[in-house]
């Protein structure tokens, strides 16, 4: 039998379903349901291809304005500062309001930005967009994240939160396959232009999509009672506020943790310096570096859904804390060999841990979320968290700077930056601070959405956290 600490971490057997009511739930589910998960994930997908295809095309920005590289790097940071207040605005009007067009709007607002970044001349016209994006872009994971997962029954949330969570990492690689085909024959506007009618296609799919039924009968709950929506949600704002504002540092302190993990590790921007590692630390050429980097990215989307699955059984603290510790156990890989095949496997490896760690977050976020806010809450939490961690590729640089190894290159000694001890530290210290968030933030493992919104709408602050949504409660809401 496992330590008392440990099977405190495991949720009750009434939340876990048996994997064969998790096919029985996939049979069940209706064309509603499949279609507002998979307009979440694309949404989301979107997102991760209109932010990185700055970082992808730094050098060519760079020669289009006459800025150096940190320069054109100022746009990534106004963008990552700017999202959390988008995360805010969309996230509010999405709880008040719905899923459905908020979601639509903020699509159609990061495509008109994207499409209008392709067409600027000038550095500062450049910024500007960036800017404004940063807002448009912060409101997409709050909104794509409740749209996916508060609609499907209890059993599959957690396969579908890794899922989900990966769609950022098909974004990536699908803009660096623009990136590789259609910016080599037409300049770097064309990345802009083609992420802007991808996101353009995605508002017009959610547009067709019906409103969340979930989000619809609290409404009709709304309606019945006479409640002044509007001044209801504002105090409901400050209620939330007032009574869950630990709740609030202890998400911040968990999206900080586990974005300090990402960024310190992966490829998918260019503020990450795993590829400048590769080149700098290892001597590999710049092709064999993002060889190895899509073979981590593929590591990284086999542990999302692994990730979220796992977590349906064994808890979704539990699940964060076993796939950050097997991130600590391959670290050696990650950076001792000098291998092509070995360093490859310990980047799959190790994405393989942080992003099954990943895969729990949205699920995670959702049912710890203050009923009510299931939007609003994931969102800014998560963009406050991403805000905080944007300094990791400048901590490991410094560290770089002041820490130094040698390696040959052709036939001469060099000194070059050891980023490869640089990283091993940051991340393992990085894994001892999100394991040790992850046993302190709460679990509410198999909350029944719908009655913790109608509990919280009524005025009630209890919520009930080991009640389950059944497939059949879930179909009969999505038909009607």
């Amino acid at each position: 039998m496992p330590p008392r600490f440990i099977r405190e971490l495991i949720p009750p057997r009434e939340t876990r379903a048996p994997l064969g009511a998790v096919v029985v739930a996939l049979k069940s589910l209706t064309w509603v349901q499949w279609a507002q998960f998979w307009c979440g994930w694309f949404a989301w997908t979107c997102d991760a291809i209109d932010y990185v295809a700055v970082t992808l095309t730094v050098p060519l920005l760079s020669k289009q304005f006459g800025k150096s590289t940190s320069a054109i790097t100022t746009a990534i940071t106004l963008t990552l500062l700017f999202r959390a207040v988008g995360a805010v605005i969309f996230g509010m009007i999405s709880d008040r309001y719905g899923r459905k067009w908020p979601l639509v709007v903020n699509l159609l607002i990061c495509c008109v930005l994207e499409l209008g970044t392709g067409f600027v001349d000038t550095y500062s016209q450049f910024l500007a967009c960036r800017a404004l994006f940063g807002i448009a872009m912060g409101g997409i994971w709050g909104l794509s994240s409740s749209s996916a997962l508060e609609n499907l029954p209890v059993e599959l949330r957690g396969l579908a939160s890794g899922i989900l969570q990966e769609g950022y990492t098909v974004g990536y690689i699908l803009a660096a396959v623009i990136n590789l085909t259609l910016v080599a024959q037409h300049g770097w506007r064309a990345l802009f232009w083609a992420g802007a009618g991808i996101t353009c296609f995605g508002a017009v799919v959610r547009a067709l999509i019906p409103e969340s039924p979930f989000f619809l009968h609290a409404k009709e709950q709304e309606k019945a009672k006479g409640t002044n929506t509007s001044q209801g949600f504002l105090r409901q704002t400050k209620e939330m506020l007032k009574l869950h504002w630990l709740l609030c540092i202890y998400a911040v302190l968990l999206m900080t943790g586990v974005n300090f993990l990402s960024h310190g590790s992966q490829a998918r921007a260019y503020h990450d310096l795993y590829p400048t590692y590769l080149q700098i630390t290892k001597g590999f050429s710049a092709h064999n570096a993002t060889v190895a980097t899509i073979i981590g990215n593929c590591g990284a989307i086999i542990g999302g859904a692994i990730g979220g699955w796992v977590s349906q059984y064994i808890g979704r603290r539990l699940t964060i804390v076993l796939f950050v510790l097997l991130v600590a156990v391959f670290i050696p890989l990650w950076v001792l060999p000098s291998s092509f095949s070995a360093l490859s496997a310990g980047a799959f490896c190790v994405q393989l841990g942080v992003q099954g760690a990943w895969g729990v977050i949205p699920i995670q976020l959702a049912e710890m979320s203050p009923p009510a806010f299931r939007a609003t809450f994931p969102g800014v939490v998560y963009q406050l968290g991403n805000m905080v961690s944007a300094a990791s590729a400048q901590i490991e640089a410094t560290g770089g700077d002041n820490l130094k190894t040698t390696i040959m290159e052709n036939g001469v000694l060099t000194v070059v930056p050891d980023y490869a001890t640089v990283q091993a530290i940051f991340i393992g210290s990085v894994a001892a601070f999100v394991i040790v968030i992850a046993l302190i933030v709460p679990e509410n493992h198999g909350s029944n959405f719908k009655n913790a919104d109608a509990d919280f709408r009524d005025g009630d602050e209890a919520t009930d956290h080991k009640s389950q949504i059944s497939c059949h409660e879930v179909n009969e809401k999505s038909s009607a």
